[in-house]
Order: C-alpha cells, then structure tokens, then sequence
C-alpha cells in the first residue's frame, strides 16, 4: 500500500529526472576535461544514448541502477510497496536497453554502459580509453 496519495505520489515522481542526472554529469565533465567532444539525447538512435560520439561511432549510455536493473547492486533494490508494478516496470527497462543496444551494434556502433554504482576514477579513466581505442 502506498503511503501517499496518487496527486503527492505523481508530483514526487514527476521530479525524478531523466537527463543530466548526477552520474551523468560527472561522466560529461570527465570526458569533456580530457578533450572529448559529443552529443547528449540524439533521438535518431535507438535508446537516446546519453553521450554520442559520431565521429567514433560510439555511445555511451549512464545507467542508474534502480531504473535500469543492475543485478547485485545495492542501489537496485525493489521497493517494499507494490512490488509487482516495480519488478515489472524495471525488467520492461531491461529489455528495452537490451533491444537498443542490439539494434545499435547491428548498425555498427560502439555500445558502452557505464552504471551509476561504479563511477569512479578508474573506470572513467577505462571509458576514455575504451572511446579513445574504438574507430
């Protein structure tokens, strides 16, 4: 049962943002402070990849756990309430990353996902050179 009422909880939810999020950010102004130049949201491309590097034909896609399902993460956790809806919700966010990212590679891009968990020095330092290595 949910605590608030549908008006509170659809005014809660609208907050929630899908762009230029926290991890987001600090995955652009990483990439940004090392050179890297690119193009947030193209709605061309399957699953509106965050970042877009056409000239490398590479995306990268910033994943939040919870939203996107990341087994064995903390962050990742079904809420209490209304668990069906939540699990539901979350495997339909799978598939939907998972079809995209196939359609991507099929037209012969550069799929990197970075979750949100696992930002860090180290691994944007791995994406840099993971982006800077695909041609």
């Amino acid at each position: 049962m949910d605590r608030l009422t549908p008006e509170a909880r659809s005014r809660l939810m609208s907050r929630i943002k899908g762009k230029d999020t926290k991890p987001e950010m600090a995955v652009r102004l990483y990439l940004h402070a090392r050179g890297l130049r690119y193009r947030l949201h193209v709605r061309s491309l399957a699953g509106k990849p965050d970042l877009v590097f056409a000239s490398r034909k590479v995306v990268v896609f910033v994943h939040g756990c919870f939203w996107h399902g990341h087994r064995g993460c903390k962050k990742a956790r079904t809420p209490k309430s209304r668990e069906d809806y939540w699990r539901n919700k979350i495997e339909a966010n799978s598939a939907r990353d998972r079809r995209s990212i196939r359609k991507l590679r099929a037209l012969g891009w550069h799929v990197f996902i970075i979750w949100q968990c696992r930002i860090n020095e180290r691994r944007l330092a791995q994406l840099y050179r993971q982006i800077m290595a695909a041609e």
